[in-house]
């Protein structure tokens, strides 16, 4: 039996990897690469295995990096199923449409500056060879509809026309659509037929909603191998979800190989019971101000979580019950599907919510908001209110325009709740935001620039560690140490390249043998 590490190895997007035996090829994960947009494209528009041979695919859970390559597999032979819990199946329906969606409006977007690009340059004049305004103002009207929307018919037609090089999406909501028909959702600790004479159970893995760690026992040839893949491994004491599985049953103990992530494999998190102490300071001292707090966060996840501890804020009336906006319709619908699998929540979550009858991320104060009118009126609201809204690093959606209405003013607080990569804007207004609040606030504030305006970064910036859904060195080595696992050997995957290798090493110290694959790298599981 042989392993392929195909993806997510020694970088974190991308979680692919490959079991073959006698007779199976099994998919652990067939993730998305993410990163920047010609490197990216490049790895994602060819998968390093033939769909129509893939036996069956093993989904760890719904994130876009461990599920977002589906679609192309589905739509390019493959004939099996996608095994994976109830509730990644349910939240797969709405994160792989709305990856579809991404891609397609990426490319209409793409394509369109190309041909305004192409057309102006055939309309300038001049010895600067510049074009009028005038003229510019004619081209963007013809490739709009109604002077918005990108006319992707027309601009379709144009790129055959001039025979310019156009951008095709990764895959459309059809193909997500299509993809969502493999899929099969099973109950954890429930053992489930993946191919002949292999079998996999699916564990708690405390990551997210539905996240899962898969135990595949195979036999070939007289012999058992057994894998565990943690896919992403959670924090312990987290609200909502059980906290990552420490008792498996006892066919699955003896592990052969454990394939284990390793995104904060040299990190370590702030502590999780500082969290809501400090949410309630922020939203004091904003509400104190007549201010309002803004929140990027991600939907899937981020958002439950702060409407989680939000609502035991308001029910303890630790702080002033203003209104609390979750505008992002992609929230909205995955904030639904945790409403709809209370069999996964912890004990804390049951005794503080379910047993009294309440809906932890459903009360009183919450509104969703739908339309684009409700959230351009909701930009205007001048009384003090809380918005989570999309993304979660400020680079697109509706975020934008709730900081752009309401980034001048000292009044308000931005609170950053999560990761920020290099070179988005909610890096620049962390940092810039951290280091103007050092300064005590002296001098002219820092300057942003986004949607095609400059804008003084007045609002009060926060951050809140601690949010991270991947457990910290710490914590995966307690889930090792804690667990009745039997472990021979360890791959240490889904890390940038110092964070495996540092975890390695770490784990090599605590007593388990483990070892950092290479790309493309193939392993061999002999016989003893």
């Amino acid at each position: 039996m042989e392993i392929t590490f195909h993806g997510a190895v020694r970088e974190v997007t991308g979680s692919m990897h490959l079991i073959e035996s006698r007779d199976n090829r099994i998919l652990l994960d067939c993730g998305m690469f993410q990163g920047r947009r010609r490197e990216t494209n490049e790895k994602n528009q060819t998968l390093p295995v033939d769909p129509g041979t893939i036996t069956n695919v093993v989904l760890s859970h719904a994130h876009i990096d461990h599920s977002g390559r589906i679609p192309i597999l589905t739509k390019n032979g493959f004939n099996g199923r996608v095994l994976c819990t109830r509730a990644t199946a349910d939240a797969s329906i709405y994160l792989l449409k709305d990856s579809a969606h991404i891609q397609e409006s990426d490319a209409d977007y793409l394509n369109y500056k190309t041909v305004r690009s192409f057309l102006s340059g055939l309309n300038t004049s001049g010895p600067n060879k510049k074009i009028s305004k005038k003229k510019l103002d004619h081209i963007k009207k013809e490739l709009k509809h109604e002077g918005h929307r990108i006319n992707t018919e027309k601009i379709n037609e144009l790129l055959v026309k001039y025979r310019l090089e156009g951008v095709t999406p990764l895959y459309g909501i059809e193909d997500a659509q299509n993809a969502l028909g493999f899929f099969e959702g099973y109950p954890y600790r429930t053992p489930m037929t993946i191919g002949k004479e292999a079998v996999c159970t699916f564990y708690e893995a405390g990551h997210i909603l539905g996240s899962a760690i898969s135990i595949l026992k195979f036999h070939e040839n007289s012999r058992s191998y057994t894998i565990c893949y943690t896919g992403d491994i959670g924090r312990f004491d987290k609200p909502i979800i059980k906290d990552p599985a420490l008792n498996f049953f006892n066919g699955d103990l003896d592990i052969d190989l454990m394939i284990m992530e390793s995104t904060y494999g040299d990190r370590i998190h702030g502590p999780l019971k500082d969290l809501k102490p400090r949410l309630k300071e922020i939203f004091t001292e904003t509400f104190e101000r007549n201010g309002t707090v803004i929140i990027p966060a991600f939907a899937y996840g981020r958002t439950q979580e702060l409407l989680y501890m939000i609502h035991e804020l308001y029910n303890n009336r630790e702080v002033q019950r203003m209104p609390i906006y979750v505008d992002s319709p992609l929230a909205t619908d995955i904030t639904r599907v945790f409403g709809e699998h209370p069999e996964v929540y912890d004990s804390d979550t049951h005794e503080t919510f379910l047993k009294k009858g309440q809906n932890p991320f459903l009360f009183q104060a919450v509104h969703f908001v739908g339309s684009v009118e409700e959230s351009m009126a909701l930009n205007r609201e001048e009384n003090p209110h809380i918005v989570i809204a999309a993304s979660g690093m400020c680079e697109a959606g509706r975020i934008l325009h709730h900081l752009r209405h309401k980034i001048h003013n000292p009044r308000h607080t931005i609170l950053i709740v999560g990761y920020m990569a290099k070179n988005t804007l909610g890096c620049r207004i962390l940092d810039q935001g951290e280091a103007y609040e050092k300064s005590g606030r002296k001098g002219p504030p820092p300057l942003l620039k986004f949607l095609n305006k400059t804008y003084p970064l007045n609002a009060h910036v926060e951050k809140l560690d601690g949010f991270s859904a991947h457990g910290d060195r710490n914590e995966m080595i307690r889930f090792l140490n804690r667990a009745n696992l039997r472990i021979k050997k360890i791959a240490v995957v889904h890390g940038e390249e110092d964070q495996s290798l540092a975890f390695a090493q770490h784990l090599q110290n605590e007593g388990f043998p483990a070892f950092v694959p290479h790309p493309g790298e193939t392993i061999r599981m002999d016989p003893d």
